[in-house]
């Protein structure tokens, strides 16, 4: 493990296979409304396999894709091999972004500040490399609307729970560390996927500006 990786090889096959299931259940057409009107120059935190990539818009010029899972990032790169625009797959942490100060218009993070250790770090991370006024499009699993599924997350993020799925966390308030970090939140949506609620049905879509 070096300074940009963390491993998570149990986790990763699991998320490989069953991210693909996911996708085909409704999520595919979530990613393409968080990535519609983007433009140019994106860096993506925690970018998975990569199943992003296919849904970015041609007005995007670049995408620089963090990722610090080593099987993950190999997935990545091959879909990166099929994506509509440039994209560059590296290793990183969310904390420790390679990337210089304001040098990106926009920043996309997809599934993944539920596993992050520190929110607050990786999101004010993501706005130092964002340009004054750039977006924050976030596609996130959260906090679930009722007491009683709430008290299920905070069982499970309790338990071995996230040290089974890399580090995930079923219920977090995103939306709340994100307004937290500095950035206005201009558009935000809640939804179930799938529609029978689970602790992990509960999803937010939004942009945030810097």
């Amino acid at each position: 493990m070096t300074g940009t990786e963390v491993n998570h090889p149990l986790f990763a096959r699991f998320y490989a296979r069953i991210s693909r299931v996911v996708e085909r259940g409704g999520l595919a057409e979530r990613r393409e409304a968080l990535l519609a009107g983007l433009s140019g120059k994106v860096v993506e935190v925690g970018a998975g396999n990569g199943l992003t990539f296919a849904h970015y818009p041609p007005t995007v010029t670049r995408v620089l894709a963090v990722e610090p899972e080593p099987r993950l990032r190999r997935l990545a790169r091959d879909n990166a091999h099929r994506a509509l625009v440039p994209v560059d797959v590296v290793g990183g942490l969310a904390d420790r972004l390679p990337a210089e100060d304001a040098s990106f218009d926009a920043a996309v993070m997809s599934l993944v500040l539920c596993s992050l250790p520190d929110q607050a770090s990786a999101l004010r991370e993501v706005r130092r490399v964002l340009r004054p006024g750039g977006e924050l499009r976030f596609l996130e699993h959260v906090l679930a609307d009722s007491p009683g599924m709430i008290r299920v997350q905070r069982l499970l993020d309790a338990t071995v729970w996230p040290r089974l799925f890399g580090g995930c966390h079923t219920g977090r308030d995103t939306a709340a560390a994100i307004a937290r970090a500095g950035f206005t939140v201009e558009r935000l949506e809640r939804f179930l996927l799938p529609r029978v609620r689970t602790p992990l049905s509960f999803l937010i879509l939004g942009v945030a500006r810097r």
